[in-house]
């Protein structure tokens, strides 16, 4: 069915066919009730904004932006971290200081090879190690550890349904709920349930991440950074291909066109737990890391392990 007498843009899931403007109305009003839903942001805020220059990021700036118009109480700050993947990052790069450039928005980067002495492409020459293992690992260490040292109240991620929904499978597949417990629209403190009420439990080192496109698929975002004009063509990491999630997310198109509305089970029947296994691993990864002081679940946190192996690797090849 038809929103009314203009073109059609994009199908729903639910079959409910939008034009442009009935499309962003709708995909902007949800990003909104998702944010008042899961309580994300509050009146006055210091949001850093992790944007890589991709589609989901873009489209999670621009609407931070439409919202911190609102209320100039919402301050907002971008940080982007250059892996070192020679012709993909480097481009996305220069996207999205562009749009900081022409919307205000303070940007900060900071790089594999100024903090850990060598980016991803040498890393994966340097290591026998899957590309998304290292880099997640570095990328989350630097996000939360600059971010803290910015000042950020939350840090603001592009996760999608999509991305949510994978990440849910994936812990399944691996036998990994404690991970899961670690999802969610919003994650940094873990609230469980006491006899005298709520308790909250966290590592003050760790800044909270909210995910306002939580109950957004990657096809909505797309469109919406598309007739947005935010981006002119799609990027995508070249070592994803190697990752085990590629492998969960074709499994999960492949459900999803079969079966429209797989991925919002996955996600809505996934809240319904969630509560449930935020108790019961509720102060298990509350540690810090004694080499660098992050947050970590063990006595050394991952990133420190991995510049322990590069630094190891570095030596016994000038040997």
């Amino acid at each position: 069915m038809n929103c009314c007498n203009q073109k059609p843009i994009i199908e729903l899931s639910a079959g409910e066919k939008l034009c442009k403007n009935h499309f962003i109305e709708y995909f902007e009003s949800k990003v909104f009730k998702t944010i008042r839903q899961f309580d994300l942001i509050g009146k006055e805020e210091h949001l850093g904004i992790a944007l890589s220059g991709g589609k989901d990021s873009l489209t999670l700036l621009h609407i931070m932006a439409k919202l911190s118009k609102q209320n100039p109480k919402i301050k907002l700050t971008a940080i982007a971290i250059n892996e070192g993947i020679h012709g993909y990052r480097d481009k996305t790069l220069v996207t999205a200081e562009k749009f900081c450039k022409e919307n205000n928005v303070p940007l900060h980067i900071y790089s594999y090879e100024e903090e850990f002495g060598m980016p991803l492409d040498n890393m994966l020459k340097t290591l026998d190690v899957k590309p998304c293992t290292i880099c997640g690992i570095f990328r989350r260490y630097l996000l939360n550890k600059k971010s803290r040292e910015l000042g950020f109240t939350k840090l603001a991620t592009g996760h999608n349904l999509d991305d949510e929904a994978q990440s849910i499978v994936m812990n399944q597949f691996k036998n990994n709920i404690q991970a899961s417990a670690r999802l969610g629209p919003k994650a940094g403190i873990n609230y469980g349930r006491t006899a005298s009420g709520t308790s909250s439990v966290g590592n003050k080192n760790f800044v909270q991440r909210i995910k306002p496109l939580y109950l957004c698929t990657e096809k909505e975002v797309t469109t919406y950074a598309f007739v947005n004009n935010l981006l002119d063509n799609f990027n995508e990491c070249p070592n994803v291909s190697q990752s085990y999630r590629a492998q969960v997310r074709d499994m999960l198109n492949n459900f999803e066109n079969e079966n429209p509305g797989t991925k919002y089970a996955i996600i809505n029947s996934f809240l319904q737990v969630l509560p449930d296994l935020k108790e019961r691993f509720k102060g298990e990864d509350v540690n810090s890391c004694k080499e660098c002081g992050e947050p970590a679940s063990k006595d050394k946190c991952n990133a420190c392990i991995f510049v322990e192996k590069l630094e190891k690797a570095k030596l016994k090849a000038v040997s």
